[in-house]
């Protein structure tokens, strides 16, 4: 076998899987050489997809993707980039009518290996660069990489800088085609002399299997045959074995039914070392490199400043300029025959970024790395699965995006309610497409906000959701039924419930609420029955916000409700700390769901056309709240209850105008007296004004409660005192600096030195006693001038109720929720 034309046996060209200098190497050996066929390094299986190489929507990077058809998430991945040196070599294959083939070990074999090893085992590719292969070797196997190995025998301490200077620019200062590749060849014939395998022992079978394919080639076309490949197989290759021998190599292998297609790729994930990824640690710079064949350092800071600029940095051409000179000198001081990424991001740094890598940090993200995202044809097979997501995103223009970007949703127009649809059902089939976040303008319920990010791992999400159907709504509803079924808890299936609700899926839902309502009768836990409740309430708010009958939903939530009101009082008697703090946040959802449950007719935020009816269905639970301030008043009474959930029970009457102010500050007295122990006193105070839920506030303002606090730590005895502080300060420590200075300052000046006379005049510390119209009419121009000229908003009937109405309604008109300024006159 040889390496050049005219010689004996293929040429063998040894490769850098992803280098740019070895991507131009492979097309001007194959210029020079013309071969009759052309074999690639890859699964034999992806042979009938070479074709749609040559199609204009493909455009890299893309990846081969093989998955076991019964179990899709066992699956393969061989990236390419339009720097690959095998994308290179079949694009010259197709342009150039010669046939094109893999050789690699077939993917039903590759697939099958390993099947015994652990599942959540990572696959490691099996040299810097190569596509993701075999499963990874043994971790007791030593593996090398030979590109270190040579930059450390040359005396670089960087392979990445090394292979830079030897093999990617070098192409300007040698003008043989086939040189770099005996070079090349040459050193790894060395280094496997040396290692032997390098720790890559499933290699040997591979490469038994490749040798097998050139034998084929060979006596079709004869020795007319070039061979692209990793620069780590040419010696294995060349070597002289028999038939007999390899075909003993591959004996027994095991098999598992493999599909086969092309997906889109990510220059984000070719960076990856792990996983799917190839080892890159510069995709969008390698891919600079081989589009710019001359004055590549001139364009690349070209790039950088135009994005400075789009980011508002102060970038001018004399910034470009001066950056350029400036990596032509490091280059030259460092010895090196052009300037490489170490260069021109040092000089960036100093030019354009001046000194600070925060900008550079950006140029890195976006250029160096880079977040271009390939594309497949639509004649690429495709799992039924597929081809539907695929019409989806077309038809409510939700197009992937290799770049992470925020989606604001109103759920009040039809294609925005299209894509929350369609995002909730991937979720639910464990397609993390989009991800739920918190709205920044507001907090209406008809309001999404999704963080979108598409992965190419979601490629074999949507694979392995395939079995659940071949439509998204189908696939979303089977596996939600599949789930309620398997639900280990109670909420889970509420949670369950509520997922189904934002993904509308009309035909799960009442096998949802069938299994919720079995499990919820049964299970006599009030601990989670607590947890499930806020999760039904909150489905009975997208219920109404998507025009979804949610009746079923409103009983079972409702008799929920009821279960829990009786078994709470009962549940909160002896228990240690930290079940009592797991009761109080159990106190704490339960009463945030009652306050919607009990809620009247609602605020008509995106209800549909039954919004009468279930106005009528919240307003015939109007009274459970009632019942909800009882259940809080026996727990506030209970001495067998924990402090920490009777100061809350307290805490929440007070703050719903259940509990007056008189009789809080009485129950707090009490709590306080001497003959409480200080660490049930302490427990009290915590779950009164602890948990950031306002408690610091209501200190500043009530100067009764800050005295009794103050007047009872002042006198804890100092060997309780040690016992308390803890968790005095966990309470204190979640107040804002402002609130804790405040009330610092409060308490060094002592009893009655609050403020003027009028402060207290209300009987209510730190509030007069009637409205200051004249001051309040002071905010309406600055009112105005955030609102804009509207006169539907009549800002000065803000305080009457007559008018609230009207205003609001030409809020909602207008395209507003309840959120937005425009509801201030409310």
């Amino acid at each position: 076998m040889s390496d050049r034309d005219g010689g004996t046996g293929p040429l063998l060209l040894g490769v850098r899987h992803h280098g740019p200098g070895s991507a131009r190497a492979v097309r001007a050996a194959l210029e020079a050489a013309g071969p009759r066929t052309v074999l690639i390094e890859g699964p034999p299986e992806a042979d009938a997809l070479i074709a749609l190489a040559a199609d204009e929507d493909m455009r890299p990077p893309v990846a081969l993707l093989a998955h076991v058809v019964d179990e899709p998430g066992r699956s393969a991945f061989w990236p390419l980039a339009e720097f690959s040196p095998e994308w290179v070599a079949i694009r010259w294959a197709l342009e150039h009518g010669v046939p094109a083939r893999f050789i690699d070990l077939p993917a039903t074999h590759t697939l099958a290996w390993g099947r015994e090893e652990r599942e959540d085992q990572e696959q490691e590719p099996s040299e810097k660069g190569e596509p993701g292969g075999l499963p990874s070797e043994p971790a007791e196997a030593v593996r090398i990489d030979p590109l270190a190995v040579l930059a450390e025998t040359a005396g670089y301490d960087d392979a990445e800088r090394w292979w830079e200077d030897v093999i990617e620019h070098r192409g300007a200062r040698d003008g043989d085609a086939f040189a770099p590749f005996e070079v090349l060849g040459e050193a790894m014939g060395a280094l496997r002399e040396a290692f032997g395998t390098g720790g890559h022992e499933r290699d040997l079978v591979r490469e038994a299997y490749m040798r097998l394919q050139v034998r084929a080639a060979q006596r079709e076309f004869g020795d007319d045959v070039a061979v692209v490949c990793g620069a780590w197989h040419v010696p294995a290759l060349r070597q002289r074995t028999t038939v007999a021998a390899d075909r003993a190599l591959l004996k027994g292998l095991p098999k598992a039914k493999a599909d086969m297609t092309w997906v889109p790729w990510t220059h984000r994930r070719l960076s990856r070392m792990s996983g799917y990824g190839a080892g890159i640690d510069s995709p969008g710079w390698y891919g600079h490199l081989f589009g710019a064949a001359d004055r590549p350092i001139e364009r690349w800071m070209t790039k950088v400043a135009r994005l400075l600029r789009d980011e508002d940095r102060p970038v001018s051409s004399a910034h470009v300029i001066e950056a350029v000179r400036l990596a032509d000198t490091l280059a030259a001081m460092r010895g090196r025959p052009l300037p490489g990424l170490t260069e021109t991001t040092d000089a960036v740094r100093a030019v354009m970024c001046e000194g600070s890598d925060v900008p550079l940090a950006l140029v890195h993200d976006r250029l160096v790395v880079g977040d271009v995202l390939g594309e497949v044809p639509a004649a690429a097979p495709a799992v039924p699965l597929q081809r539907d997501l695929d019409r989806l995103q077309r038809r409510l223009r939700l197009k992937p995006e290799a770049q992470e970007r925020e989606l604001e949703l109103d759920l009040r127009k039809e294609n925005d309610a299209g894509r929350s649809r369609l995002l909730h059902r991937l979720r639910l089939l464990g397609i993390e497409w989009g991800e739920p976040t918190a709205s920044r303008g507001s907090t209406g319920t008809f309001r999404e906000t999704w963080r979108l990010r598409w992965e190419p791992e979601l490629a074999v999400r949507v694979a392995e959701a395939g079995v659940w159907g071949t439509t998204v709504l189908a696939a979303a509803t089977a596996k939600a039924e599949a789930d309620a079924v398997g639900a280990r808890s109670l909420a889970d299936v509420t949670g369950l419930a509520e997922r189904c609700l934002l993904a509308e899926l009309p035909d799960a839902l009442p096998v949802v609420m069938r299994i919720l309502a079995d499990r919820a009768a049964l299970d006599a836990d009030v601990g989670h029955l607590a947890q499930a409740l806020p999760a039904l309430v909150r489905s009975l708010r997208y219920g109404d916000v998507r025009g979804t009958d949610t009746e079923a939903l409103a009983e079972v939530a409702a008799g929920l409700a009821e279960r829990v009101f009786v078994g709470l009082p009962p549940a909160c008697a002896a228990l240690d700390a930290d079940a009592a703090e797991e009761m109080r946040g159990h106190v704490d959802a339960v009463h945030g769901a009652v306050g919607l449950l009990g809620e009247g007719e609602g605020d008509g935020e995106g209800q549909g056309e039954d919004s009468a009816s279930q106005g009528e269905n919240y307003a015939s639970r109007a009274g459970i709240r009632g019942r909800w301030h009882r259940v809080l008043r026996t727990l506030s009474g209970r001495d067998t209850v924990p402090g920490v959930v009777r100061g809350r029970a307290v805490r929440l009457l007070l703050d719903d105008g259940a509990l007056g102010q008189e009789e809080a500050a009485r129950l707090m007295g009490l709590v306080l007296s001497p003959g409480t122990e200080p660490a049930d006193a302490a427990a009290w105070i915590e779950g009164f004004v602890g948990g950031g839920s306002g408690g610091g506030m209501l200190l500043v303002h009530d100067e009764r409660l800050l005295g009794l606090v103050d007047a009872w730590l002042t006198g804890v005895p100092g060997d309780a005192f040690t016992d308390v502080l803890p968790l005095l300060r966990r309470t204190f420590s979640v107040y804002e600096p402002g609130v804790r200075r405040t009330l610092g300052e409060l308490v060094r000046r002592g009893p009655g030195t609050r403020g003027s006379a009028t402060a207290t005049a209300s009987g209510i510390p730190g509030f007069a006693s009637d409205l200051d119209t004249a001051r309040a009419d002071a905010v309406l121009p600055v009112l105005r001038l955030l609102l804009g000229p509207d006169e539907t908003v009549d800002l000065e009937g803000a305080g009457d109720p007559s008018t609230n109405d009207s205003s609001t309604d030409a809020a909602n008109e207008n395209g507003a929720d309840d959120n937005d300024l425009v509801g201030v006159g409310r």
